[in-house]
């Protein structure tokens, strides 16, 4: 099981660790280390610190995705889902969080706001070619493999 090293900022002081809420669960839930609540307005979107910072294990990036029960019940999104935290960088987690609902939600301190899975990074280089091994599907887009 790959270890995460953590500091914890002085906002976050008083909060748990990201933790797995359930023994299958693959995402660790990351809390709101706001001061005091925060009200989003609908459209609006802000950022919102964990009071984390992390060295990710090399060779793996930590992945920040939305709460599916935040999205549901008051439409709140991860508009760069999933975000990436790679293994080099050292400043603070935030969670960029969007109102896609029709009324303003609050962000409180310890909220459960998003989710974070960490996973194994593979890393390719790039060859020029001049042609492609052909497929069944070929050059087929959007909507190309069925009508549903």
């Amino acid at each position: 099981m790959p270890e995460i090293a953590v500091v914890r900022l002085p906002h976050a002081e008083g909060l748990p660790l990201p933790s797995y809420a359930t023994e299958g669960a693959a995402g660790m839930d990351l809390l709101a280390a706001v001061m005091s609540p925060v009200a989003i307005p609908p459209g609006g979107r802000m950022l919102v610190p964990t009071g984390l910072r992390v060295a990710i294990p090399p060779g793996h990036e930590l992945q920040v995705r939305p709460r599916s029960g935040l999205a549901l019940k008051n439409g709140i999104v991860l508009p760069n889902s999933p975000g990436t935290i790679d293994e080099d960088y050292r400043g603070e987690l935030g969670v960029i969080v969007m109102n896609a609902g029709d009324a303003p939600f609050t962000v409180e301190r310890g909220m459960r706001i998003a989710q974070a899975v960490i996973a194994p990074v593979v890393r390719a280089t790039w060859r020029e070619v001049t042609e492609l091994p052909d497929t069944a599907r070929g050059t087929g887009g959007f909507g190309s493999t069925g009508t549903t």
